[in-house]
């Protein structure tokens, strides 16, 4: 944003763009207009993945458990491409998206640090990898969990097959003007992809907020 000399956005994102989009808005309101957050409140840190799960619950992150392992790692440079689409399917039941709209985002995945960051990502969660000790201070913020005040919608897909919680859980997490959205229709994680008229409509509405 400073680079493009653009001073506040609206910021819209799921999974990881949303618990990005999260961060600036929870630290730097001042540049996030509003918000539009895909499974809500994402903001998480090394004590909140301390806490264990019902096993069910586990159950869901087993790829998390995997990544921790060498082989983990290994089996994901290895399978990248057919992990992936394996995620996409347990992830998002009922969407029947073909090869090709898979593999234009696959693309993306030959980055030659994408394994690495992946990788310490899930690691970083587990307490088994340290963060960059530049960001502490901003860690330390982010584990309390902050209120999130700039005018925010989120959105759940009626199908979203990976872990998430439910609307009920952090709809007090947002003090400014706030609404939620249920996408029926067999939507599953991947909504602004697979209902990106829905997704397009939540950005526009919460720009008049």
């Amino acid at each position: 944003m400073d680079a493009l000399k653009i001073k506040t956005a609206i910021l819209a994102g799921f999974d990881w763009g949303a618990r990005t989009a999260n961060i600036i808005a929870a630290l730097w309101p001042e540049r996030c207009k509003a918000m539009v957050s895909v499974s809500g409140y994402l903001i998480g840190s090394q004590e909140s993945g301390k806490m264990p799960l019902p096993p069910k619950a586990e159950l869901e992150w087993w790829y998390q458990y995997y990544f921790a392992t060498e082989r983990g790692r290994a089996g994901y440079d290895k399978y990248r491409h057919d992990f992936a689409k394996l995620i996409w399917q347990l992830a998002s039941p009922k969407w029947k998206f073909d090869d090709a709209t898979f593999d234009r985002s696959a693309a993306s995945f030959n980055n030659p640090d994408h394994v690495a960051i992946v990788i310490h990502n899930y690691r970083w969660r587990l307490s088994l990898a340290k963060g960059e000790p530049k960001y502490d201070d901003l860690e330390k913020q982010l584990a309390e969990g902050p209120v999130i005040t700039v005018p925010t919608i989120t959105l759940e897909g009626d199908a979203n097959g990976a872990p998430h919680p439910d609307a009920s859980f952090y709809a007090k997490k947002f003090s400014g003007k706030y609404a939620h959205r249920l996408i029926k229709g067999g939507i599953g994680h991947n909504l602004p992809q697979e209902a990106p008229q829905a997704f397009a409509k939540a950005v526009a509405e919460v720009d008049g907020y």
